[in-house]
């Protein structure tokens, strides 16, 4: 069993968890994941790791509240348990310090973005950022990512903070004030990492992106996470999480992230029925 040692709420469906885990910390490194059960019968989802502390032993994920799963998750408290919590799961991320990158977030893939980013300044590399978010209200690690490079741009959808408008327009900002980079790293909702792909591409800047595809056992035996990059098939556990952008198939990519909407649903409005009883 995992103890949740800390629970924070970040937003009003963000919460970040520090969990006693030990021998995941050890080896856990930016950009690598982790698979967790919240209890005996529950199902295995992906979460990339935020944060880990290997003399307390603990990892931290940073987790949106959206699905069955995750609002189940979000009843535990401090000194509650998770039945499973396995990893580290994938490759790290590769990064070089004889380079100038910029990093782009979007929405709670900024818990992702966040320890690439200090992992390419601490090494030495410059680097910018960009993060986006809906709102303002829903802006998350704003101070981490300004004490971990040189220029950051902040977009919300609705233009109540920051720059206005998708991750994209901020890039466009760096650029035309003149920055010019060796490599592009973007994790978000996929839409996002697509249409960032696209910007780039304009500008031949390699691009690397973060995938979190459907996932079940984390091991490259199910299938369930593959992807078409570059007319070869990968799967995003094992040969990944982080992929060329301009070798992706992000037409595929999306429609088969959709193939569980309608059952997803179903099981969020359950699961929604099951805790509201349980609170009366």
């Amino acid at each position: 069993m995992f103890k949740i040692v800390h629970k924070e709420k970040l937003q009003s469906t963000i919460t970040l968890y520090e969990i006693e885990a030990p021998l995941v910390a050890k080896k856990a490194q930016p950009g690598q994941f982790i698979i967790l059960r919240v209890d005996e019968n529950g199902e295995r989802i992906p979460i990339t790791i935020y944060d880990y502390d290997t003399e307390k032993g603990t990892v931290s994920i940073i987790v949106q509240t959206v699905g069955s799963t995750t609002m189940k998750l979000d009843t535990l408290n401090e000194g509650d348990c998770l039945q499973d919590f396995a990893g580290p799961l994938g490759k790290p991320t590769e990064v070089s310090a004889d380079k100038r990158v910029c990093v782009i977030g979007g929405g709670v893939g900024c818990a992702i973005a966040y320890p690439v980013l200090k992992k390419f300044h601490d090494c030495g590399a410059k680097v910018d950022a960009v993060i986006g978010f809906k709102t303002k209200e829903l802006i998350i690690l704003e101070d981490k990512f300004a004490q971990a490079c040189d220029t950051l741009k902040v977009c919300t959808d609705d233009g109540s903070y920051g720059v206005s408008g998708p991750v994209t327009v901020g890039f466009e900002e760096l650029i035309a004030s003149g920055a010019q980079y060796d490599e592009v790293f973007a994790i978000g909702p996929m839409i996002m990492m697509k249409f960032v792909s696209l910007a780039t591409k304009k500008y031949n800047i390699p691009t690397t992106v973060s995938m979190s595809p459907i996932m079940i056992d984390g091991t490259g035996m199910c299938g369930g996470c593959r992807l078409s990059v570059g007319g070869e098939t990968k799967f995003a556990c094992v040969d990944g999480p982080d992929f060329d952008g301009h070798l992706v198939d992000w037409d595929l990519a999306v429609q088969r992230s959709r193939v569980y909407n309608e059952f997803e649903t179903h099981k969020r409005e359950e699961t929604c029925n099951l805790l509201a009883g349980g609170n009366k």
